[in-house]
């Protein structure tokens, strides 16, 4: 058989397969119908044992597809960025090749200032101030600053950075020292043509060229970190001038200020104060300005910073900055060491910013917690460990509430809650490992953790509750879902991380309404069952049922249920006491596993209470029947229900709890008080 088996599946296998061919030469060899039924009974057990070994594969590699998905999908994030970086990098070259080309220009107009440089700057103050005056909020600009006069000025569009489309029409003004920014007046008001928009230190931004793609062409972008705005020049040539201007204008005034601190320096100096100290050591006038900024690496610093910010070079720029620190740690604090570390600090907050909002829930969470890891450690770098910890944990805060959302409800609660304690308490073992790795030398952030860890706790008790306790599902299904929970919050004990006592008391408030409704169940089922009973012995008709009763009052705990039992299916109770049984042993054992210690007392009343609903109606019926044998009947059933059942609740509890019910001793004492006097069952109850 087995032979035939393969020869079948090499058959069927075959590249050459015909399905056809091989229809025609089966029907004819086959001598009747019984033969087509046993072929088609053999390719039906090999399609059912392709689909288990596929099924079977698929289950065996689905943490490698999972795996896999993540990594490409991280892949894509990091091609993304290359592409951002070498897109940036082809039109910083670009800029820097036409910066070149106009070297000569640029020489030229050097010589010309040099030659007229009081009248050239007299003349451009003037028409800056003319200019000045067609712009509506800029009258206080000139008195600002004195000195500032215009460089160059011209018409501009500027375009959205997002979806490239036009914005407005705007009116740029280059000065010495910064640029201005106006737009059009649609409403003209006298020689009012423009209305004041931006004003940009010329140090506060980076001008990058952008590349032509019809129809968008003749655009360059200024950079003020985090944000940045896109301008269209009138054409080529237009464009080309600004951004050399704009270069050169800033390369002037950088130069011009490293000029004039060096020329400070001797024309104010400090009189040395004479010391009648005898054992004082006359110390150099210049050990101020002892340290050395003149290294090229350390005057392009500012520029450089710039650019790693613009390329989200991170690394490279936390790199530059300890570098500075490293040069500068034992220097002391002079003027222009201080004005470096302005500048310094003034990049320092652009590139926090850009690493916080790189943490921000509005960036995408594809990439579980290691995506953030790029980010968290450059702040903890900047010395800004709170924070980092502050930011990434909001960050998955975020992540683990889109994915409870995201998660589909089934009709099953028992799967939904499969599915959430997986989703959920993964996630927390992933965030915790990420979080210990990166913050393993700050060890002040792991409270932050643990208080994180408790809200997020909070969050999928609430989805964990609605699911399971507001839909009024049965105890049952209540506990084997509290069961689950449990069993996977055990697992983060592996990291050392144990919410167990915080799982219990964020549900302990469902929990006990459970018990008290299910409590409520049971009485009111009783009491109707109480109000139609007959007081006869209990007929189960077959072998086969008595023989699943005795199965479940053995399962219940109820072991010698067989003294009960007679001969032809008969039971010697009443349905009422076996039906109580039943159920006060299910809410016995369901109640066990959603027991706490806060939950002691809640549980243990409600055992009392229902045990309570039963015993009283068997003494009443006890006490008010006439007749001598169905008075036998009754006292059975009592006999049952004291010495019994009781001992079984009370026994089962004790070990489930680990310590014996009083009040359950006290019952069963009471009890037993009334089976020896019953004309005192009403007083003693």
């Amino acid at each position: 058989m087995s032979d035939t088996h393969s020869k079948l599946r090499k058959q069927l296998e075959s590249p050459n397969f015909d399905p056809q061919n091989h229809v025609k030469q089966l029907s004819q060899q086959s001598d009747g119908d019984r033969d087509l039924q046993e072929h088609r009974q053999k390719i039906q057990n090999l399609a059912d044992e392709t689909a288990q070994n596929l099924k079977k594969n698929v289950y065996k590699n689905y943490r490698q597809f999972i795996e896999t998905a993540k990594e490409i999908s991280y892949l894509e994030s990091e091609m993304y960025q290359l592409s951002h970086i070498l897109t940036e990098q082809k039109s910083i070259m670009e800029s820097i090749t036409q910066t070149l080309l106009s070297t000569d220009k640029d020489e030229t107009a050097k010589e010309m200032l040099t030659a007229f440089p009081k009248e050239t700057e007299e003349v451009k103050q003037r028409t800056l101030t003319t200019l000045l005056e067609k712009v509506e909020g800029c009258k206080n600009i000139m008195e600002e600053t004195p000195g500032r006069y215009l460089v160059y000025n011209g018409d501009l569009f500027e375009y959205d950075v997002d979806n490239m489309s036009q914005i407005q029409r705007v009116h740029a003004f280059l000065m010495n020292d910064c640029l201005l920014i106006a737009t059009w007046l649609p409403n003209r008001r006298g020689a009012v043509k423009y209305k004041y928009n931006a004003l940009y230190d010329l140090e506060s931004y980076a001008v990058v060229n952008v590349k032509d793609n019809p129809p968008m062409k003749d655009m360059f972008k200024i950079l003020m970190f985090p944000d940045s705005r896109i301008f269209q020049a009138e054409n080529s040539k237009i464009k080309k001038e600004w951004l050399e201007i704009l270069e050169e204008t800033k390369k002037k005034k950088n130069t011009k200020e490293l000029k004039k601190k060096e020329e400070e320096v001797p024309n104010s100096p400090v009189r040395q104060e004479v010391s009648t100290n005898p054992f004082d050591v006359d110390e150099p006038l210049e050990s101020e300005e002892a340290v050395d900024l003149s290294p090229e690496w350390i005057q392009e610093l500012p520029e450089d910073l710039d650019v790693c910010i613009a390329q989200r070079d991170f690394e490279g720029a936390v790199d530059l900055l300890d570098k500075l620190n490293e040069y500068l740690k034992d220097e002391a604090v002079t003027p222009r060491v201080k004005e470096l570390r302005g500048k310094v600090d003034e990049r320092v907050r652009r590139l926090t910013d850009v690493l916080v909002f790189e943490l921000s829930p509005d960036r995408s969470l594809r990439g579980g917690p290691k995506a953030t890891r790029r980010a968290v450690s450059q702040l903890i770098r900047l010395g800004q460990s709170t924070k980092a910890c502050e930011l990434f944990l909001k960050n998955r805060a975020v992540a683990v509430q889109t994915a409870i959302r995201q998660l589909r409800i089934e009709g099953a609660t028992l799967l939904y809650i499969h599915k959430l304690c997986n989703i959920f308490f993964t996630s927390l073992l992933e965030t915790a490992k990420e979080f210990e790795m990166d913050f393993k030398g700050n060890t002040g952030c792991y409270s932050a953790f643990v208080v994180w860890s408790r809200s997020a706790m909070k969050m999928f008790v609430d989805a964990f509750s609605k699911q399971v306790f507001d839909s009024k599902e049965s105890l049952s299904t209540a506990s084997e879902c509290v069961k689950v929970a449990k069993e996977h919050c055990t697992q983060l004990s592996e990291i050392g991380l144990d919410l167990t006592f915080i799982l219990q008391s964020l549900l302990v408030k469902d929990i006990r309404s459970a018990l008290l409704s299910y409590k409520d169940i049971i009485i009111e089922a009783t009491k109707h069952r109480n109000s139609e009973e007959m007081w006869r012995r209990m007929n189960l008709m077959t072998p086969e049922a008595l023989a699943k009763l005795k199965e479940e009052m053995r399962s219940c705990g109820v072991g010698n249920f067989e003294q009960y039992t007679g001969d032809d299916c008969w039971v010697n109770l009443s349905y009422t006491v076996v039906a109580f049984t039943k159920q006060m042993m299910s809410f016995l054992e369901e109640g066990l596993k959603l027991y706490s210690p806060e939950l002691h007392m809640v549980f243990l009343e409600s055992l009392r209470e229902v045990i309570l609903a039963a015993t009283q109606h068997v003494d009443y019926s006890l006490r008010c029947e006439q007749e001598s044998e169905k008075k036998a009947f009754i006292m059975q059933n009592a006999v049952f229900l004291h010495e019994i059942v009781l001992p079984v609740v009370e026994r089962r509890f004790e070990e489930g709890v680990g310590k014996p019910a009083k009040q359950l001793q006290d019952l069963k004492k009471n009890l037993r008080a009334m089976q020896v006097n019953p004309a005192s069952t009403m007083s003693v109850v």
